[in-house]
C-alpha cells in the first residue's frame, strides 16, 4: 500500500514529530515542488539504511532527474550534481569509498587524539582572553572552530583558503536561499574546489588530497570531478555535522542543570552526553537522497522504483516505538540506541574521528570554564534555518 496523508512541507527538523504521526514513512514536499518520502520510524530507517535496493546515486537511479522533469533550478541541485562516494553506487561506490575510507579506521583516528587535543587546548587558550562577562558564542568560536581546523588539516588545505572552501557546506545545506543563489553558490564552490585541486597536483604533500589525487594514473582511480566530489564532502561532513554535535551537547547541559550534574560529578560519562545528543538531537535532520532501485515495501509503504528518499534523523531519534520517554534528555538512559551515523554501506567513515573531537571538546570546555553558563534564556535559542541541518543558530554563553 502506499502513504495517503498530504505531503507535509520539509522545512524544519523540529517539525520532524508532525511528520511522524503520518507514520514511519510519509511523503514530504521539498523546495521547487519534488515530493519524496520522509522516512522517520528508527526500524523504517534501519531497514532503508541497510537495504542495497537504495541507491545514493541520481544520475543512475532518479527517474525525474532522467527525464529532465529536475532540472538545475532545483534549490537542492548541489546534492544532485556531486560525484563522491555519498552519491554513487554498487562497484563506484566502493571505488570512491575506499580512500578515504582507509585514512578513518579507528587506529588512525585515535593517532589524531594529541592533535585535536592541541587545537582544543589553543581554542581555549583563545576563549579565555575575551574579558569577563562578555557575550561568546560557543558555536561559532569553538564547536566550529575545532572540527574545521581538524579536517582541513587533514586535507592540506590552506588556512587562507578554508573559510571560502569551508563555506560551501553551509550554503548547500541552506534551504532558505533561491534556486539561482543555490546554482550560483555550488558553481562558485565547485571551482574553488577544481583550484585547489590542480595546485595539489602541482605541488603534492602528505595530506590525504594529495593521495586522492595519487589515485589517478591507476586504473580504477578517481577523476578530477570525483576528487573535488569527494572534497565536497569530506570537508563538509567533516565539520557541519561535528559542529551541531558538539554545539547541541553543550546547549543540552546549559539548558539542564540536572543533566550537567549528572555528567560533571561522573554518575554519567561524556560519551553517555554524546551518545543522548546524537540519539535526541541528531546534528543532521534531513539528509539527501537516496533512490529505490526497483519497487521496494518498507514498514507497510511501497516506494517505487527511482523515487527520492529522505532519512529524517532528527525524528528517527525520537521514534516513540524506540525510545520511552522519546523527546526527554536524560543522559541515564540505557538505550541511546541511534543511527545519526547512519548505517550499512553508506555509514558515516568519518563517525570515530567525530567521536573522537567531541570526546576531547566537552570535557575540557567545562574543565576550563566550570562557570560558563548560557547568555540568553533557553527559550530564545533559534534553530538553523534549514530542513537538512538539526543545530542551532547560535549559543550564546558567558565563560566566567
Amino acid at each position: 500500500m502506499s502513504c495517503r496523508h498530504r505531503p507535509q512541507r520539509a522545512r524544519h527538523p523540529r517539525r520532524g514529530s508532525r511528520i511522524h504521526a503520518n507514520g514511519p514513512i510519509s511523503r514530504i514536499e521539498l523546495p521547487g515542488g519534488v515530493l519524496a518520502w520522509s522516512v522517520t520510524g528508527h526500524d523504517a530507517a534501519s531497514a532503508v539504511l541497510t537495504d542495497r535496493r537504495f541507491s545514493k546515486d541520481p544520475r543512475k537511479h532518479w527517474d525525474d532527474f532522467l527525464a529532465g522533469k529536475v532540472g538545475e533550478d532545483f534549490p537542492l541541485i548541489g546534492w544532485v550534481l556531486m560525484e563522491n562516494l555519498t552519491t554513487a553506487y554498487g562497484n563506484d561506490h566502493n571505488r570512491l569509498r575506499k580512500p578515504c575510507a582507509n585514512a578513518f579506521t579507528p587506529r588512525r583516528v585515535e593517532a589524531m587524539r594529541p592533535r585535536v587535543e592541541q587545537h582544543t587546548a589553543a581554542l581555549l587558550d583563545e576563549l579565555a582572553a575575551t574579558a569577563p562577562g562578555e557575550v561568546v558564542d560557543i558555536k561559532s568560536r569553538f564547536a566550529h572552530t575545532l572540527p574545521s581546523r581538524v579536517i582541513c588539516e587533514l586535507f592540506g588545505v590552506p588556512e587562507q583558503d578554508r573559510l571560502e572552501m569551508l563555506r560551501g557546506g553551509e550554503v548547500n545545506s541552506d534551504t532558505t536561499i533561491s534556486p539561482e543563489e543555490s546554482a550560483a553558490n555550488f558553481a562558485r564552490w565547485h571551482q574553488q574546489m577544481l583550484d585547489f585541486v590542480e595546485a595539489k597536483r602541482r605541488d603534492p604533500g602528505t595530506d590525504l588530497t594529495s593521495d586522492l589525487i595519487a589515485t589517478m594514473d591507476q586504473p580504477d582511480g578517481l577523476s578530477p570531478d570525483e576528487i573535488v566530489g569527494t572534497l565536497h564532502i569530506m570537508l563538509a561532513t567533516g565539520t557541519e555535522p561535528v559542529k551541531n554535535l558538539i554545539g547541541n551537547a553543550v546547549a543540552a547541559l546549559l539548558t539542564k542543570p540536572d543533566q550537567r550534574k549528572l555528567v560533571e560529578d561522573g554518575s554519567a560519562s561524556w560519551d553517555d552526553l554524546i551518545d543522548e545528543t546524537l540519539r535526541a538531537e541528531a546534528p543532521v535532520a534531513h539528509l539527501p537522497f537516496r533512490f529505490a532501485v526497483e519497487d521496494v515495501t518498507v514498514g507497510g509503504v511501497t516506494i517505487a522504483k527511482g523515487e527520492p528518499v529522505l532519512i529524517n534523523f532528527a525524528a528517527v531519534g525520537r521514534d516513540p516505538a524506540a525510545h520511552e520517554g522519546p523527546g526527554e534528555f536524560d543522559v541515564t538512559r540505557p538505550d541511546k540506541d541511534n543511527l545519526s551515523f547512519g548505517a550499512g554501506i553508506y555509514r558515516c567513515i568519518g563517525q570515530s574521528l567525530a567521536r573522537l573531537e567531541a570526546q576531547v571538546a566537552l570535557p575540557a570546555l567545562f574543565e576550563r570554564f566550570p562557570g560558563i553558563t548560557l547568555a540568553v534564556d533557553a527559550e530564545d535559542l533559534r534553530p538553523q534555518g534549514t530542513f537538512i541541518m538539526n543545530g542551532l543558530d547560535t549559543v550564546p554563553v558567558r565563560l566566567q
